[in-house]
């Protein structure tokens, strides 16, 4: 079980109040998404004034409400170790490119954690709605309703999340490799394009599981937080407790992690 901190529920209404700002940002600035100027962070990835807008105003809602904060941000703040002291993880546009396109998968992710154990969660849902939130040890809700993760035990009958390499292909034919194994066994596989998102539908059970072989520590903080107190497992690819500072994810409802560790592994006859 995580740790909890008395002050959770104070770092998460500050957490839903700097998220709920962020979205009606993005919201506004969805209705004109093809005017947008793109700039390019590399080859393929992609960063626009929305982003940063959504994270600068993220800091000033976050900091107002806890002024002892260190933030750590994909876009403004990226520096620093996630999981020392007193932390906010944030990702104030997770799915940008989806976002720039009009495709209705992006939304804000904010983790408020201490000495690397999450403590309060939001993933505001933009284009699709619904905030999901979680404090450690008090469960995971989305709009105030408690979620648990799925009671699908049988892979054949599992919907699976992932995400695709785009910004390093080194290990495409990793992924390829465990596509192939999965692709027979599975009811389906889906690529959305914003991995908080994904693991927020593991929390909420409308995916069985999730993996992908490198996030960074704004793509899974707060999803780490959301899966574990809506009764899943999130691992690294060895079984390992996830950590906040990014790595691989293996995340699922729990009754399908071992099965899911093992084929991903190739442990499988």
């Amino acid at each position: 079980m995580t740790e909890s901190h008395p002050d959770r529920h104070r770092w998460l209404a500050a957490a839903r109040s700097a998220a709920a700002t962020a979205a009606d940002f993005i919201a506004h600035e969805a209705q004109t998404h093809r005017a947008i100027t793109w700039e390019a962070k590399s080859v393929t990835d992609f960063v626009s004034h929305v982003d940063r807008g959504a994270e600068e105003r993220i800091r000033e809602r976050l900091l107002a409400g806890i002024p002892d904060l260190r933030i750590v941000g994909e876009e403004l703040s990226h520096d620093g170790n996630p999981e020392e002291g007193l932390v906010a993880i944030v990702d104030p546009l997770d799915g940008t490119t989806n976002f720039l396109h009009g495709f209705p998968s992006y939304g804000v992710s904010i983790c408020i954690a201490l000495d690397g154990v999450p403590q309060a969660a939001v993933m505001h849902d933009v284009a699709r709605g619904g905030v999901c939130t979680a404090t450690a040890g008090d469960g995971a809700f989305v709009d105030g309703e408690r979620v648990r993760v799925s009671t699908v035990a049988d892979p054949a009958r599992a919907l699976i999340g992932t995400g695709f390499p785009f910004k390093d292909v080194t290990r495409a034919d990793e992924y390829l490799r465990m596509m192939r194994r999965l692709m027979p066994v599975v009811s389906g596989m889906r690529r959305a394009g914003s991995a908080a998102l994904d693991l927020a539908d593991v929390a909420r059970g409308r995916f069985d599981a999730f993996w992908e072989l490198w996030l960074n520590s704004w793509d899974l903080a707060a999803g780490v937080l959301l899966v574990r107190e809506a009764g899943g497992h999130v691992t690294d690819l060895e079984g390992r407790d996830a950590r906040l500072a990014g790595g691989t994810i293996v995340a699922s409802n729990g009754v399908l992690h071992d099965w899911f560790l093992d084929i991903l592994n190739d442990r499988v006859d």
